[in-house]
């Protein structure tokens, strides 16, 4: 881990919102820009459109790529990147998808395509006194999305640019050991993720639980976030949040069928606030530690502050 002038009673405040007021710009693909009546694409238009949420401010700022869940909508985690993008960094969530079925090979090859064209496009749709650090990024994902991420960064030579840190937010690899989505991601061995980079993974004490008798559980055992972590290889850090679900990191109004249907299939908790803030503070204190080079944020979590929500399991891998 990163050097840390932490104490044993430093206290953290990555579970609150960062100093940066921030600004969510959607921006459509080649495939679908610049239809009638509307302004013109931009100079270099993204491989998938795009979610991108950053500081208002000026500044240089580091980057995540984060990947939605299955059948979700990017824009159901606005809520998610404005608390990351408040710490100071831009976040770019392209829309993989809007129908898929059982294999995301084309979703790891969106995920390639649209960091590759960061280092062309980015700047394009960006203010001028918001600059992005190519060299400081970080992917995420959650549910299908999370297995996507890690899918992605074992594709080391796919990339152009580098990724410092990786962090699953319940990721998922399909139904259940077994009957995962192609390409399988977990080998059920031991320490055998091939990845140069710190990994965080974080799981729901409830997405292992049915919901009702008609649906099954959204992060079954044997295929989630409990798989994922004991194939990684330190640095690893690992929570699990007690008494909240797959989806309580959603915004709290996710409009349309799909955004009713999430309160519906997966077991939750009470409310989505808390977990939502835990999640994206975990998130901040992973960034800083790994892309920043201060884990005293990431320390104070592992040291038992964990801000609005109780967890059920704390593991790290040197």
């Amino acid at each position: 881990m990163p050097s840390s002038s932490a104490t044993a009673t430093v206290t953290t405040n990555v579970f609150e919102a960062g100093k940066y007021t921030t600004v969510l710009q959607k921006v459509e693909s080649r495939t679908t820009c610049c239809p009638a009546n509307t302004s013109p694409p931009p100079p270099v238009p993204p491989p998938k459109p795009l979610l991108i949420v950053m500081p208002c401010e000026a500044g240089e700022f580091p980057l995540l790529v984060f990947l939605h869940g299955y059948l979700l909508y990017n824009s159901f985690y606005s809520q998610l990147l404005q608390h990351i993008a408040s710490h100071g960094f831009i976040v770019i969530a392209p829309q993989l998808y809007l129908v898929a079925g059982q294999d995301s090979s084309d979703e790891i090859k969106s995920v390639t395509a649209t960091t590759n064209w960061l280092s062309e496009g980015l700047h394009h749709l960006l203010p001028p006194h918001v600059k992005p650090n190519l060299s400081k990024l970080g992917l995420a994902g959650h549910s299908r999305g999370g297995k996507t991420a890690f899918a992605s960064a074992l594709e080391k030579a796919a990339t152009t640019l580098k990724f410092s840190a990786l962090i699953g937010v319940d990721p998922v690899d399909g139904r259940d050991k077994g009957k995962q989505t192609t390409p399988p991601v977990l080998t059920y061995v031991p320490h055998s993720f091939d990845l140069d980079m710190a990994v965080m993974v974080i799981g729901s004490g409830l997405g292992e639980l049915k919901k009702n008798p008609l649906f099954p559980p959204c992060a079954p055992n044997g295929v989630n976030h409990k798989d994922f972590f004991k194939e990684c290889k330190g640095p690893a850090s690992y929570f699990v949040v007690k008494d909240y679900g797959h989806l309580d990191m959603l915004d709290d109004d996710t409009e349309g069928i799909r955004g009713k249907t999430s309160y519906c299939l997966c077991k939750n908790g009470k409310s989505r606030e808390p977990m939502r803030r835990f999640i994206g503070g975990a998130v901040v204190a992973c960034m800083k530690a790994y892309l920043g080079g201060d884990s005293s944020d990431l320390m104070a979590v592992m040291r038992g502050q964990t801000g609005p929500v109780e967890l059920q399991t704390v593991d790290y891998i040197l």
